[in-house]
C-alpha cells in the first residue's frame, strides 16, 4: 500500500500531537489553546502564510507550490480539518486522558487535525505541487456552524479556493478503509422546540385541568406518521423527540411541558414537508385536547452533497493510497450532520469517512481516535494535493 514514506517517518511525532491535542480539549469557538498550537506548528513548518481568528478561532495556512511557472498562481486547493471537542467526561483510563473535566475528544477532531497538520507539513517541505494548497482548521463543528463562520469572514475570496475537501473518521470501519458517494451523504440537521399550554389541576380531579403530559404523549406519537405516512418511501427523514420536560411532583397535572427534538432530511422537499407537516401536527393535536402548542423549526446545517467530479476524484485518491478494494463508493447516505455541508454550497469538492477499526462509537464517551489512521489520512491529504496540482 503506497503509504508517503515521509509520512510513515512522521506516525510517531503526529501521534504525539494528537494525544496532545486528546489531553487538552476545548469546545466550540473557545480554543485558545488549541488554535495558538495549531498556528505555531503551521509557523515552524515553513507557511507561506497563517492566519488565525478566522471565523472568531479558525486558523489558515498557505502553502505555495514548487513546480508552478513563476508568477503564476495556479490552481487552489483547500483541505480541512475540524478542531473542537465535545462536552462529554471521558471514561477509561488512557495516559494521555482529557485533563479538563466535562470535556473530551469524542469524535476524532484531534485526529483529524492532527492529520491535516502532518500533510502540511510535508508539503511545506518537499512542495512537489503546483498551485496553491490552503489548509484550514475550523471551530465549532460540533453545533456552532463554524464552517459557515470562516466562510462569512472571507475564507474561499480571502485565499482564491477553487475547490475544498474534508474528512472524518468512522468508527466499525477497517483502518484503512475510506468511503465516500456522489451526491448527498450526511442529512440537513434542523432543531424542534415545542411548549405546550394546558391547565395545571390536582392530579386526583384531572376532568378540571388539561394534562400537558398526555398531550405531548400523543403530539410524540403522531408526528411519527409524517414519515411513514407523508414522506415518499424511497426517500430518507427522521423525527425523533429527545426531551420531554413537565411537572414536578406525582399529584400535580402540570401547566406546562416543553419538548425538544431533531428532524434530519437529504431532499430540500422534504425538508419542506417536515417543517409544515409537524407545525400542522402539533397544533391540531394539541387543540384536540384543549391545550395551546408554540412550535418553532429551526434550521440547522445543511445537506451535505458531494459533487460528482471531485467525489470520483477523492475516491480515486483513497485507491492510490489503500487500493481500489479498500475504497467505497457507494455507501448510503448517514442521517447525521456535518456543517463542512456549507462549504460545499460555495466550493466544489467532496468529503470522505476513513475507517477508525473496532472503537467505540462516536459521541461515546469511551471514544478514541486510532492512531493507526494516522498514516492512511495523512497520504490521502499529501496525494490529493500532489495529484490535484502537477507541475
Amino acid at each position: 500500500m503506497p503509504i508517503v514514506n515521509r509520512v510513515a517517518d512522521l506516525h510517531a511525532e503526529i501521534t504525539a500531537w494528537r494525544r496532545d491535542l486528546h489531553a487538552h480539549p476545548e469546545l466550540l469557538y473557545d480554543l485558545p489553546r488549541t488554535s495558538a498550537v495549531v498556528a505555531e506548528k503551521l509557523k515552524a513548518f515553513g507557511c507561506d502564510e497563517v492566519v488565525t481568528g478566522l471565523g472568531r478561532a479558525g486558523v489558515v495556512g498557505v502553502i505555495r507550490g514548487g513546480k508552478g511557472r513563476a508568477g503564476a498562481p495556479g490552481k487552489v486547493i483547500a483541505m480541512r480539518a475540524d478542531m473542537d471537542a465535545l462536552p462529554l467526561d471521558e471514561l477509561g483510563d488512557l495516559p494521555y486522558k482529557s485533563t479538563t473535566p466535562g470535556k473530551m475528544h469524542a469524535c476524532g477532531h484531534d485526529g483529524h487535525t492532527a492529520m491535516l497538520l502532518g500533510a502540511a507539513r510535508h508539503l511545506a517541505e518537499t512542495r512537489n505541487f503546483a498551485g496553491t494548497a490552503v489548509v484550514i482548521f475550523q471551530p465549532a463543528e460540533e453545533g456552532g456552524a463554524g464552517a459557515k463562520a470562516m466562510i462569512e469572514d472571507g475564507l474561499f475570496e480571502r485565499f482564491g479556493i477553487d475547490e475544498v475537501y474534508g474528512m472524518h473518521n468512522w468508527p466499525g470501519q477497517p483502518v484503512g478503509r475510506f468511503a465516500t458517494r456522489v451526491g448527498p451523504i450526511m442529512a440537513a440537521q434542523d432543531t424542534l422546540h415545542i411548549d405546550i399550554e394546558g391547565v395545571g389541576a390536582h392530579a386526583a380531579r384531572p376532568h378540571l385541568g388539561v394534562d400537558t403530559i398526555l398531550v405531548g404523549c400523543q403530539i410524540v406519537n403522531q408526528i411519527q406518521s409524517i414519515v411513514s405516512r407523508n414522506v415518499d418511501p424511497l426517500k430518507n427523514a427522521v423525527v425523533s423527540i429527545c426531551l420531554f420536560q413537565s411537572g414536578t411532583t406525582d399529584n400535580i397535572i402540570p401547566q406546562t411541558a416543553k419538548l425538544l427534538g431533531t428532524a434530519r432530511s437529504l431532499a430540500p422537499e422534504v425538508r419542506d414537508l417536515l417543517e409544515a407537516r409537524l407545525g400542522k401536527m402539533i397544533a391540531a393535536t394539541a387543540e384536540a385536547y384543549g391545550a395551546k402548542a408554540k412550535f418553532e423549526y429551526r434550521r440547522g446545517y445543511p445537506v451535505l452533497v458531494n459533487h460528482a467530479r471531485e467525489a470520483e476524484f477523492a475516491a480515486g485518491i483513497a485507491a492510490d493510497v489503500t487500493g481500489a478494494d479498500n475504497v467505497d463508493t457507494t455507501i448510503p447516505p448517514f442521517m447525521g450532520a456535518e456543517d463542512f455541508a456549507y462549504m460545499l454550497q460555495k466550493r466544489p469538492g467532496a468529503f470522505v469517512f476513513v475507517g477508525n477499526g473496532d472503537s467505540a462509537g462516536l459521541h461515546n464517551p469511551a471514544y478514541n481516535f486510532n492512531d493507526d489512521v494516522i498514516p492512511y489520512g495523512t497520504s490521502y491529504w499529501v496525494r490529493l494535493v500532489e495529484t490535484a496540482l502537477p507541475g
